[in-house]
């Protein structure tokens, strides 16, 4: 087995000397567990992830009550059906790696600010991502497009046109808890277009509102999509456990 020397300064009354020492590669070495061999091509769902919108089917998600959702399948998009109230994931999750890709339509001129395709993406039913067309659209910069609500705003506005798809990358670390205390809160990194636009960013509690945000304890949960009541378009939805 190959060994390297490297040279180390002593310092001593004397002055400075050299050493040689001896040192392996191999103490640096680990060779287990090895990582999960999985298929990742580009533009498809990673091989271990949870397919959770492909198209075809709304099999993945329910409504609050548990009914099959209203929400619609037309030319592989889901589309938001104003009324008809949140989805919410079949699955309930941790730690996760979420992917979705959402259009907002062209609005109506006289829509602004909270009105133009608002909607969001909850991770554990209670930390919401917001989704919103922010595109020359003002309005509190912790409730644009990529804020955690009413909590944190975006580094950037990263947003494309109405009837651009947009997409969201997002690595979510849940909270921890020791029986109703808070040991660890969430975080989450967010990718907008590939811009990132929240850094491990720690969220303060349930996003709400009205008022401030707190933790309750909680165990995994369901993705929500939400209904604001306004119409908006997904497509291409999965996450990956972590």
């Amino acid at each position: 087995m190959k060994r390297a020397l490297v040279l180390a300064l002593a310092v001593t009354a004397a002055g400075i000397t050299y050493a040689a020492i001896k040192y392996n590669p191999a103490d640096t070495e680990q060779w287990t567990p090895d990582p999960p061999v999985i298929s990742a091509i580009a533009g498809e769902p990673p091989s271990d992830a949870v397919v959770l919108f492909d198209g075809s089917s709304l099999e993945a998600w329910t409504t609050r009550d548990g009914d099959a959702p209203e929400w619609l399948i037309s030319d592989n998009n889901l589309e938001v059906v104003p009324g008809s109230g949140d989805l919410l994931s079949k699955q309930a999750f941790c730690d996760l790696q979420l992917h979705l890709e959402w259009k907002a339509p062209t609005s109506d001129p006289n829509a602004t600010g909270q009105q133009r395709s608002n909607s969001g993406v909850f991770l554990q039913d209670r930390y919401e991502v917001q989704i919103l067309d922010s595109y020359q659209n003002q309005t509190y910069v912790n409730g644009q497009a990529g804020a955690v609500y009413k909590q944190t705003p975006p580094l950037v506005n990263a947003m494309l046109p109405p009837e651009s798809w947009q997409s969201y990358d997002i690595i979510f670390t849940a909270p921890r808890f020791e029986g109703d205390t808070l040991t660890k809160p969430a975080h989450v990194t967010v990718l907008h277009n590939g811009v990132l636009i929240q850094n491990h960013t720690e969220i303060l509690g349930n996003t709400v509102f009205i008022g401030q945000p707190s933790y309750s304890a909680h165990n995994c949960a369901p993705i929500r999509l939400q209904d604001h009541r306004n119409t908006l378009y997904y497509r291409n939805i999965w996450a990956r456990p972590l």
